[in-house]
């Protein structure tokens, strides 16, 4: 199986967006909180599988805890698994599972990686024009977001397919 992993920052500070309200100018709050959460996820643009998870950092750890997770979840496939070259990717003390074969991207290389269309997604529908009272309701609604995607398969195939490739193969 071949899966894409990333990870991505949400958190409490927002920028308003355009938005359509019928019959009045809506009103947008904004917020500048610098707290954040970040969302771990590796994709299979083949079929659509995703798995997740959300963790307070970014780290060899919570990249052993992710990758862990893939492993047992899909404990009977063999993941040939693309990442970027981030420090928590590349350090001796990471522990790469035995279904698990890294592969990684060139350095500097985001436009290869199609995981980071699920994060255009997610702050798209499930963020969009929003402000949270705490870091709780950040993780709450990512927590929403990503189980939604995980269980629409056909959405995930779709964003991060590269067409002109997969026919290719």
């Amino acid at each position: 199986m071949i899966m894409f992993q990333d990870e991505a920052r949400f958190g409490r500070i927002n920028s308003p967006h355009k938005c359509w309200v019928q019959g009045e100018r809506p009103v947008v709050y904004c917020q500048i909180v610098r707290e954040y959460t970040y969302a771990y996820a590796a994709v299979s643009p083949f079929d659509g599988t995703m798995v997740s998870l959300i963790l307070p950092v970014v780290s060899f750890i919570a990249m052993n805890i992710f990758l862990g997770e893939v492993a047992k979840r899909l404990s009977d496939k063999i993941i040939l698994m693309f990442m970027d070259q981030a420090g928590w990717h590349t350090a001796k003390d990471l522990n790469i599972p035995a279904n698990i074969i890294p592969v990684f991207l060139p350095a500097y290389s985001p436009e290869l990686n199609p995981t980071e269309h699920i994060w255009d997604e997610l702050r798209e529908k499930y963020f969009h024009n929003c402000t949270f009272d705490s870091i709780d309701g950040v993780e709450d609604r990512l927590e929403i977001g990503l189980r939604d995607l995980e269980n629409y398969k056909e959405l995930v195939q779709s964003a991060t397919s590269f067409d002109w490739i997969i026919s290719r193969l």
